[in-house]
This record gives structure tokens, C-alpha cells and sequence, in this order.
């Protein structure tokens, strides 16, 4: 057996050059061990080729960055298997392709939260302020997510530190450079920060094999606003919306759940005062899996904040858990939800809202109240009044967050955000009223 040595955990491109070489030679998949570190394998490179999927090429760009050990012998299986004829996508489900879309999942998830969850100290430096910020990710996410965070803060200095490696950004190039095995506190990492900074940027590389970052509508938190952080459970979560959370994960009660890429259950805490119901997931939360984290989520959660409600204290759903869209290129283009599929969903929407009995629902947009009230709603009539539902909880209708994006006149969005910020602070005083009864 031939064992193959990549330079780092995230070789893309020594991983691609050594694959071509070694498919176009007839290495089957069975003759070769994979590792990382040493002297990388140098295979001789070929003047032909043969074709990929770009799906594939895609998805195997997020899963080399999974921290899973036989991804670089799986992700070979497929090449190799492609250039043997097979036909992977859009015929029957195929358990190596799965398994690769699994792993991809799971680094735009963990990605997702260290855009969201990654605490940043400002630390003085020359007279300016560096942010050094601090995250323990699930997979090797660093490098790509690196490239995402200072195109979104080109002006900001940043140093990203993880138990991997370090990256950081003076405004002008990102390099690379080792990291720190744990930050108990921001003082333990101040400490390390002050001890190791003249050596750290001296030593760090801009040599840094990783796929280029994918283009996301989604953006980072700014470094000067505190990390949005997990979802606080309860510690005594409701296993029944556990159970049911699971059991959306295969629902097929309407034909949404066959093109899109996952159910996206509600999240927060089982005691959450409030249960906020939009539409159905955006592109975004169809690929991490996790309510309101597009650009929508990214709206309301800054909305939220001018109220002074805290997004990780009440409880976030869809009324349709799949997302429906249509097809247009690379891109898909959010399609809204029929009458029958909103239906069809309400399922697990009662489940959810008789599970968590909040004092308070909150429906954002027309198929939300339409899913909460049973009725058609024009939310400009019924919008920021207080409701009963026929079942007698209480509602409250407002508009949805992606109403504010799709206004042109950037003196109507200031307007109209100022008016969902309103709404916002009434739903905050409900649930204070509530607490006092």
C-alpha cells in the first residue's frame, strides 16, 4: 500500500494535484493510505484530466476541512469512481456521496458559529487597536473562515486565535502561524497574546494550502459587539421536543422535504417566554441547519438587540420547516410557501408551541400568521396588535425581517427598521407585563 503525505489538514491543492496524478495512473482507491505532516508525496503532474461535477468539487472543498480522518481516502473514492463513468448525482442516494455531503454540513455549521459565537479582545497596539479573538472549533475551519471574516473588516487588525493555529490580518495581508492550546478567560489570552505577539506576526506564513472561501450573504459579527453565543437550554429541555426535532429530521408530510438539504427545526430555550415564527429557512439555514442566521437573522438579531431582547432567550421557528426554491444556476431563489404546505407543516408548529407553552407567539409575515391564525392576515392592518389565536394564545403580528431587505430606498429601510425596532420593544413590554401578573 502507498501512503500519500499531505503538507496540513486543509491541502486542497495538494490533495487535488496528487488525486489527478494518481487517478490518471490507475491507483485504485483500495492501494492508498493517507496522512498528514513530513515531506509531502510528489506525484508527477499530468498534462490531461478528466472532468468533476462542480457540485462535487464543492463539496469536497468543505469536506477536506472536516476534522474526520478518512475524509482524503473518501473524497478519492468519489474521484476515482467519476472518472470510472459513475453518474453520483441525481440518481439514487449513494452512501460515500452522503457521507461527504454529511461533512460538509457539519464545517458550514461549525464555520457558522464561529462567525457568531467568537468572543474578540481589543488589545492596544501602536496606537491602534487589534482584535484578538478566541474560538475552539469542531473542524479545520480556521484558514477559509479566515478569508471570510477580514473581507467582511478589510480596515479592522485581527488575530483569529484556535487550538489549530493562528491567523492574522494587518489590514493588508493574512498570514498564518501557530495557536494556542487553551484560553481559560480573556486574561489567559491577553497574557499569551502580550507575551508571543512580536514573535507570532515575525514567524507567521501566508503559505496556507485551503479551498478559496465560499462567497456567503451571510456576514460576521463585528469584532466590537459582544458574540451572540449558543442557544442557553434549559437544563430541563423538554426530551419530547427533542424527540420531535428528530422526528422532523425525516418528515415527508409535503413534497419541500425532497430538494431541500435538511429539516430546520426551532431552536432556544424550553422556559422561553416568547416563540418568534417566521416563513420557512433561507439558502443559509437550509445549509447550517439553524433558524434566522441569513441575512434576515442577521437583521433581527441587531433589531433585537436595539429592543433589548436577547435572541438566545426566546425560541425561533418557521412556520415551514423546508426551504422551497427554485433553481436559477449556482444560485437558489426563495419561493413562498403554498397554502397546503403551510398546513401540512402546522404539525410541527403545534408541536412546538404546545411543547414550550410560551406566554407569547410572535408571527412574522403573512404565511406565519396565516400558520398561527388560520386565516389569511394582511399584516399592515393587523400589524403590533396584540391577538388571540383560536385556541386562545395570545399573538402578536409583525412583519417579517426580510421585508426590510428588499426595500430599495435606503430612507424607507431606515424608516421601516426603526418600525420593526417599535414592534420589538411592545413584544419586550408584553413579556415584562406577563412576568409581573
Amino acid at each position: 500500500m502507498q501512503t500519500i503525505v499531505l503538507r496540513g489538514e486543509t491541502d486542497w491543492d495538494g490533495w487535488r494535484q496528487v488525486a489527478r496524478g494518481l487517478i490518471l495512473a490507475g491507483v485504485t482507491p483500495a492501494a492508498l493510505a493517507w496522512t498528514v505532516g513530513g515531506e509531502a508525496t510528489d506525484v508527477a503532474a499530468e498534462s490531461s484530466g478528466f472532468q468533476v461535477p462542480r457540485e462535487l468539487v464543492s463539496l469536497a472543498a468543505l469536506a477536506i476541512q472536516a476534522r474526520e480522518p478518512d475524509r482524503f481516502s473518501l473524497l478519492y473514492k468519489l474521484f476515482w469512481r467519476v472518472n470510472q463513468g459513475e453518474k453520483l448525482l441525481g440518481g439514487d442516494p449513494d452512501p460515500d456521496l452522503a457521507a461527504v455531503r454529511r461533512m460538509a454540513l457539519a464545517v458550514r455549521a461549525d464555520a457558522h458559529r464561529m462567525r457568531t459565537h467568537m468572543r474578540y479582545l481589543a488589545v492596544p497596539e501602536g496606537g491602534a487597536t487589534r482584535f484578538v479573538g478566541w474560538f475552539e472549533p469542531a473542524h479545520f475551519v480556521l484558514a477559509a473562515n479566515a478569508q471570510l471574516i477580514v473581507r467582511r473588516f478589510p480596515d479592522l487588525a485581527l488575530s483569529i486565535v484556535t487550538p489549530d493555529g493562528a491567523a492574522h490580518w494587518d489590514r493588508s495581508e493574512l498570514r498564518f502561524g501557530s495557536g494556542l492550546r487553551e484560553a481559560a478567560d480573556d486574561a489567559a489570552l491577553r497574557a499569551w497574546w502580550d507575551a508571543e505577539r512580536e514573535t507570532l506576526l515575525r514567524e507567521a506564513t501566508l503559505d496556507v494550502s485551503v479551498p478559496e472561501a465560499e462567497a456567503l450573504d451571510e456576514i460576521s459579527r463585528p469584532p466590537d459587539r459582544a458574540p451572540l453565543g449558543p442557544v442557553v437550554l434549559h437544563p430541563k429541555s423538554d426530551p419530547a421536543l427533542r424527540d420531535a426535532a428528530n422526528e422532523a429530521a425525516v418528515c415527508q408530510r409535503c413534497p419541500l422535504c425532497a430538494p431541500a438539504t435538511q429539516t430546520v427545526f426551532g431552536e432556544g430555550p424550553a422556559d422561553a417566554a416568547a416563540m418568534f415564527v417566521g416563513e420557512q429557512p433561507g439558502d443559509q439555514e437550509d445549509t447550517i441547519g439553524r433558524p434566522f442566521v441569513g441575512p434576515a437573522g442577521q437583521i433581527m438579531d441587531r433589531a433585537m438587540e436595539e429592543a433589548g431582547l436577547d435572541r438566545r432567550m426566546v425560541y425561533v421557528t418557521n412556520a415551514v420547516k423546508h426551504f422551497k426554491f427554485t433553481q436559477r444556476g449556482k444560485r437558489r431563489i426563495h419561493q413562498t410557501p403554498e397554502v397546503p404546505e403551510i398546513q401540512a407543516c402546522k404539525f410541527w408548529l403545534d408541536v412546538e408551541r404546545v411543547h414550550l407553552r410560551p406566554r407569547l407567539v410572535v408571527l412574522m409575515g403573512a404565511s406565519a400568521a396565516r400558520a398561527g391564525l388560520g386565516r389569511g392576515v394582511t399584516i399592515s392592518r393587523e400589524r403590533g396588535r396584540q391577538m388571540r389565536a383560536p385556541d386562545g394564545q395570545t399573538v402578536f403580528v409583525t412583519v417579517h425581517p426580510s421585508f426590510l431587505l428588499r426595500i430599495p430606498d435606503a430612507a424607507a429601510k431606515a424608516r421601516e427598521y426603526q418600525a420593526f425596532v417599535r414592534d420589538l420593544g411592545a413584544i419586550k413590554a408584553l413579556i415584562v407585563a406577563e412576568d409581573r401578573v
